[in-house]
């Protein structure tokens, strides 16, 4: 399609991949989408992007990232029959982070049919040069069916220049202070948590105030409460790679509370519908059945592991402060699979390393793409992709997470590792990472 040129679209699943050629010095290229009334955002929730994935009304959600051959893509689902019917505009946008958009080469968005695969359009933009944002397209309402318009358009202030121009609150970054190093040596006790507070034993109850003589006024009627302001829209975070491998939690500002870490996967085959994750559609992935685990060693010696088999799915709030969320199973649940890592008793964490393995529904990761998402509950979001997978591997080792001086230090892993006939994926990542531990046959 040529800049402004518009054609027709179905109003079923879509899949919007933004894409580019990957190479040493590219910029990475974030996709996003905005849903308008009017021109504007009705509130920032209408704004779907890495830090806010999927919209209320389920009909857009942003997948991630993946690389194939060289070539870069990020990708949405967007479903238009599911756009509520104020919405009038669907904008589909891309952010440079790193550089600009003239160093991004074969910049392109393509609209596919997410069911049978087909291109129902594509907009290949060559004229980029000191852009950091570009809307790309738009799907827009005309005569109750919905369109695809190529647009083109460039800013130059970034993501939070085309976010602000749509209506969207951005939070301002902060700086967070360095933590201060504690006055004497941590102790391999973990922290324990406050006791409860005593129950105030029982009190006479002192005799409310005398009322005021009614007086003669007009009727008064209270003005309710207003309703708290949203939290503005936060664009920080930090993407791992394979030249950039680790970062502080501490310099992100995750210095306590949850940390959330999320593994979505999509099989790249073919779509089979809508409510959670690609693909199952093949005959070795139908049942598709990926688990997130943890190996964990605290700072008093004690090792373990957090998975579904076995049930051993931790604790949050006493060791090892690791809680797996739940068991994916069926590829139904739209967020994947999520462990949390309370934040409040890192001195309590000598390391982590999480990991996933194939349970059942394929032999290996090919075939799959896979988005791993550390969400601390204060700070930047942490996100990396896996590496095509080109070796039979059951077990990935994601990211290991390491207490150095009190901070944590997290570290893109992204290894595919291949057990030994008749050894276990789970003893497979023990054996590969030293942790030494005994291990016995389990199951779900």
């Amino acid at each position: 399609m040529l800049k402004g040129a518009n054609t027709p679209v179905p109003t079923t699943a879509l899949r919007v991949e933004v894409g580019r050629r990957g190479g040493p010095g590219v910029p990475d290229v974030d996709a996003s989408a905005l849903l308008l009334v009017g021109g504007k955002v009705r509130s920032d929730g209408d704004f779907v992007f890495y830090n806010q994935p999927v919209h209320s009304s389920g009909a857009i959600r942003h997948e991630g990232k993946r690389e194939v051959g060289g070539r870069v893509t990020d990708t949405l689902l967007v479903d238009l029959a599911r756009v509520e019917p104020a919405v009038e505009t669907v904008v589909l946008a891309a952010s440079a982070d790193g550089g600009t958009f003239g160093q991004v080469p074969e910049l392109s968005i393509e609209v596919r049919d997410a069911a049978r695969g087909g291109v129902v359009a594509r907009f290949d933009s060559a004229d980029a040069t000191v852009e950091t944002a570009f809307v790309l397209g738009e799907f827009y309402r005309r005569r109750g069916a919905w369109k695809f318009r190529a647009v083109g358009q460039g800013y130059g202030s970034g993501l939070e220049g085309l976010a602000t121009d749509f209506g969207i609150t951005v939070d301002e970054p902060q700086h967070t202070a360095p933590a201060v190093p504690p006055a004497h040596p941590v102790t391999a006790t973990p922290p324990v948590a406050p006791p409860p507070p005593a129950t105030p034993a029982p009190h006479a109850t002192p005799a409310p105030p005398a009322r005021p003589a009614p007086q003669m006024t007009a009727p008064f009627t209270p003005t309710p409460p207003a309703p708290p302001a949203a939290a503005p829209v936060r664009l920080t975070k930090v993407t791992l790679t394979k030249a950039a491998p680790t970062v502080s939690l501490a310099k992100q500002g995750g210095t306590s509370g949850a940390l959330r870490v999320n593994l979505n996967w999509q099989v790249r085959k073919q779509f089979s519908g809508w409510g959670g994750k690609l693909g199952r559609a093949v005959a070795t992935h139908s049942d598709l059945d990926l688990d997130l685990c943890a190996l964990y060693e605290l700072a008093d010696g004690s090792k373990g592991v957090v998975q579904a088999l076995g049930n051993a799915f931790g604790s949050l709030h006493r060791p090892p402060y690791i809680h797996l969320d739940g068991d994916d199973r069926t590829g139904a649940v739209a967020s994947g699979e999520n462990l949390t890592v309370n934040l409040d008793y890192k001195d309590a964490f000598r390391r982590i390393l999480v990991f996933v393995t194939i349970y059942e529904g394929a032999r290996s990761f090919a075939d799959l793409h896979a988005t791993v998402t550390l969400q601390p509950q204060h700070g930047a979001p942490v996100d990396f992709s896996l590496d095509e997978c080109t070796v039979p591997s059951p077990v990935c080792a994601l990211a290991l997470i390491t207490n150095t001086g009190g901070d944590l230090v997290v570290r893109r892993e992204a290894r595919y590792l291949i057990p030994e006939h008749g050894v276990s994926p789970q003893r497979t990542v023990d054996h590969a990472y030293g942790w030494g531990m005994n291990w016995t046959p389990g199951r779900k």
